[in-house]
């Protein structure tokens, strides 16, 4: 599950999206079906071994506290006089069979393959996407009963993870609410248990409880969504509006009565008028889809410009890119991490190979488009300039 396409037929394509999607929980499983791994336990020994893991990165928690880093860690400075904690294996060993549960926060920063399938959820989404780590050895919570203020896709790796579901108690509770959710009664309206490939869906405030109970260590890798809500949407609304003069004007907040309630009319107005746009939504999604930044990455050795040679591979780094094509001018526009880049028509073929987020060399390409590869070369060039798309693997 590396790419948009493998996610959308694990969950259901359209139909998720339309009818699932903020809605309910859903289970998906593998049915026996090998779906692969995308972290092992190695993978989790080395990242742990090679990185410098401290809090928020790398931290344990158990019945709903975060240990103390100094219950597995000790301090190291070399000789430069820079300090930093380093895990110390042994008590990391006798805090996690004690009941803690380990976490790695944006895992996906550090491993490849959680990288490429957090930008494919993010593909299929249309939502900036960061993935944690979970592992745990014993039937002990590591976090108790909670609810997220975002949503979920749960993937498990290896072992076995029990999760007790509740329903919200408070419609789209948000990070920043004017009230708390309420702790739930009664029993969970699902008692499930995920196995190595299971998918679970949880949208934002359903509450659960998640064990470790089932006799086997577990992990697991949690896909958190970033959440955008009608607050969202007026806030971009409003940086949208400073064309409007009355937008722009000072709030009379020493002025007599009868002026601010014209100003507040005026106000009123223009969002009102604003909000009567029947494609607003589609305007905000296109706006924060093309300038949100995705995974940038460098394009090392090629810092200048990039050399025509057919075997050089790139992928696009923007996840949301969009293009838009101009048949009366024959050009092609690329919107993409806050930057738009206008090429001839004939470069379609190639951007278009592009938006697909997988690696492609410059002369497949080349062929798709019936371009030279140094003109290929050229465009990729521009985009690497503009953080739009970077070199996966230099040439031999």
């Amino acid at each position: 599950m590396h790419d948009a396409a493998s996610w959308a037929v694990r969950l259901g394509g359209d139909q998720f999206l339309t009818q699932v999607l903020h809605r309910s929980y859903a289970i998906v499983s593998t049915d026996g079906t090998d779906t692969g791994s995308l972290l092992s336990w190695d993978d989790l020994n080395s990242i742990v071994a090679t990185h410098r893991m401290e809090p928020p990165r790398l931290r344990l928690s158990q019945d709903g506290e975060t240990i103390p880093l100094g219950r597995y860690s000790a301090p190291i400075t070399n000789r430069r006089g820079v300090t930093w904690n380093r895990v110390h294996p042994a008590e990391l060993h006798a805090r996690l069979a004690e009941g803690a549960s380990l976490v790695v926060d944006a895992i996906d920063e550090i491993h490849s393959p959680i990288r490429a399938a957090a930008e494919a959820l993010e593909r299929f989404f249309g939502t900036p996407v960061q993935t944690n780590a979970y592992a745990s050895w014993t039937e002990r919570e590591g976090f108790g009963r909670h609810w997220d203020d975002h949503d979920v896709v749960v993937v498990q790796q290896h072992g076995a993870k029990r999760w007790r579901l509740w329903e919200p108690t408070r419609t789209a509770p948000t990070f920043r609410d004017v009230e708390s959710p309420e702790e739930p009664d009664g029993e969970p309206v699902a008692d499930v248990v995920l196995t190595p490939g299971d998918v679970l869906y949880l949208p934002r405030g359903w509450w659960h409880a998640v064990t470790a109970d089932q006799g086997t260590e577990s992990l697991h890798l949690t896909f958190g969504l970033v959440t955008h809500t009608g607050a969202s949407l007026i806030n971009w609304l409003a940086d949208q509006m400073h064309a409007d003069t009355v937008m722009r004007l000072d709030i009379p907040r020493h002025a007599e009565s009868a002026a601010k309630s014209t100003y507040l009319e005026a106000l009123r107005t223009a969002m009102l008028a604003a909000l009567s746009d029947p494609k607003l939504i589609d305007r905000w999604a296109g706006s924060v889809d093309t300038t949100h930044f995705g995974r940038p990455a460098p394009s090392l050795p090629y810092v200048a410009e990039l050399p025509p040679r057919r075997e050089i591979a790139v992928r696009l780094t923007a996840a949301r890119a969009e293009i838009t094509t101009d048949i009366t001018a024959g050009t092609v526009t690329l919107a993409a991490a806050g930057t738009e880049w206008e090429f001839a028509q004939q470069v379609t073929p190639a951007l278009r190979a592009l938006l697909a987020g997988e690696p492609v060399t410059i002369g497949d390409l080349a062929d798709a488009a019936g371009l030279e590869v140094k003109d290929v070369a050229g465009v990729l060039t521009v985009l690497i300039k503009g953080q739009g798309a970077c070199v996966v693997k230099a040439a031999p």
